[in-house]
């Protein structure tokens, strides 16, 4: 039976000629998806300018999306906050009595480092100190938020590191530690933050090695491994209660200026309720303060998230959408997403989400599902600003290493996804033909050890090439 063929005139004027379907793309991509390693499943979809799915396999099973989860969270931003003002979200201080009160908003981008410009924690400590020169206590309060540090389904292993950090309205420096190793002579030595004590078991040796674990819970930080002598080597944690971590940094930063510390680091946390879901908490808006930050336009933080693949920020977009209307839960946001993929004519049984960036492993999605949400942000009016908030291969983001030296370097626009046994990319890429092509591409139970991107790349090439 000859191909059927449909003749679409584009928004440009152009003539497209679009194969419905042609099935020799699908087996070119099969051919380059059986080269992974043996037990990687994989579902596709590709769909053209036309609307019409060239490619689909496996379309409608549901798959770990691992980051992919952040197209939800970010598109959900589009729709929901104001991106191009200056940003809300910024932390204040305010005097309670003796006591200061650092109060988070939910900015992601809080800085305490020496050469920040915009958004700095010191602006809030020179503040302070122009006010008074004795303090009692210095209390963290992120109450804009409840206190839901960590998404179900996110692993007890990965709260240690800066990948897994706790989110909180009130989040300094990533809600990061920054640590250095090096070797002295026959002992290694550690530098940079002493907000967690440091139970140091690194070896010198000839190469760098080193671990890190801390049992949630705990302050203390088991450092391991073997450190050559040199450079030395950064290691980067994440930090269990942002909020006191970062009024314990605002302490520091007072008494540098010379204002006198007499009580204790405190922290003021809303307990999450389920019940309270859906609804605005009495007491969590901003009261007058001292003085308060004013970061950016949000567009920029949507664009560092999606980029860089940035957990915590994602994680706080969720929480920030979820004040709209309700109480800034996790469950807040994802009812917003949830109005949204309705809006997009996503069926509600093609996808389940338990956090905003993806390191939970209940989030799931199918290709067709990803690609339906993705042809439907194309056609909001703030569709290609958001494409442009993605990684592009070969150019920046996590893609700057993909598709260098390919046809599609330059041309696919796509966010990433890794955990453990998962790997997934999804966006757009614009063809041989040059059309555009939307994709969600998603490999799941790769085996220990190996990696299932060269192939998927292969297949995403394969069919680029076709159409």
């Amino acid at each position: 039976m000859q191909t059927i063929q449909a003749i679409i005139i584009g928004a440009a004027g152009a003539m497209l000629v679009a194969a419905a379907p042609d099935p020799a793309v699908e087996t070119a991509v099969r051919a380059a998806l059986a080269k992974a390693p043996a037990g990687t499943r994989f579902g596709m979809v590709v769909r053209d300018a036309a609307g019409v799915e060239q490619v689909a396999i496996e379309p409608d099973r549901r798959f770990v999306p691992a980051s992919n989860t952040k197209i939800f969270t970010t598109l959900a931003s589009f729709a929901t906050l104001p991106l191009d003002a200056a940003d809300d979200g910024g932390a204040g201080v305010r005097m309670e009595g003796r006591d200061v009160v650092l109060v988070g908003a939910g900015d992601a981008r809080l800085s305490s480092a020496a050469d920040c410009q915009v958004d700095c924690l010191a602006k809030l400590a020179d503040a302070v100190a122009a006010k008074t020169r004795v303090v009692g206590d210095v209390i963290g309060d992120d109450s804009r938020f409840p206190d839901q540090r960590w998404s179900p389904g996110m692993g007890w292993n990965n709260m240690a590191g800066r990948y897994g950090t706790a989110a909180s309205a009130l989040t300094l420096d990533d809600n990061e530690l920054v640590l250095t190793v090096t070797a002295k002579g026959d002992r290694a030595v550690i530098g940079g933050s002493d907000y967690y004590r440091i139970d140091n078991r690194i070896r010198v040796g000839t190469t760098n090695a080193v671990a890190f674990e801390r049992m949630p819970g705990s302050d203390v930080l088991r450092l391991s491994g073997t450190v050559a002598p040199g450079p030395g080597v950064t290691v980067r944690t994440g930090v269990e209660d942002a909020a006191h971590h970062a009024a314990w940094m605002f302490a520091k930063l007072l008494r540098e200026r010379g204002v006198r510390v007499t009580g204790s680091v405190a922290v003021r946390h809303r307990p999450h309720r389920a019940e309270e879901d859906g609804a605005v908490v009495e007491g969590a808006t901003l009261p007058p303060m001292l003085a308060r930050l004013q970061p950016g336009p949000l567009i920029e933080d949507v664009a560092i998230t999606n980029k860089a693949s940035q957990n915590l920020h994602a994680e706080l977009l969720l929480r920030r959408i979820g004040r709209v209307g309700g109480g800034g839960s996790i469950g807040d946001g994802l009812k917003r997403v949830e109005a949204m993929m309705a809006s997009a004519g996503v069926p509600r049984s093609a996808w389940d989400l338990s956090d905003g960036s993806g390191m939970s492993t209940y989030n799931r999605v199918t290709p067709r599902a990803m690609v339906t949400l993705l042809s439907w942000a194309q056609a909001q009016p703030w569709g290609a600003r958001w494409i442009e908030t993605l990684p592009v291969g070969g150019v920046d983001g996590t893609l700057s290493r993909r598709f260098r030296d390919t046809p599609l370097a330059g041309k696919i626009h796509a966010k990433t996804g890794t955990l453990s046994g998962v790997s997934a990319l999804a966006g757009t890429m614009t063809a041989a033909s040059g059309q555009t092509l939307t994709f969600a591409l998603y490999a799941n139970d790769n085996p220990d050890g190996t990696s299932a991107t060269p192939t998927m790349d292969a297949a995403l090439l394969a069919a680029a090439a076709a159409l």
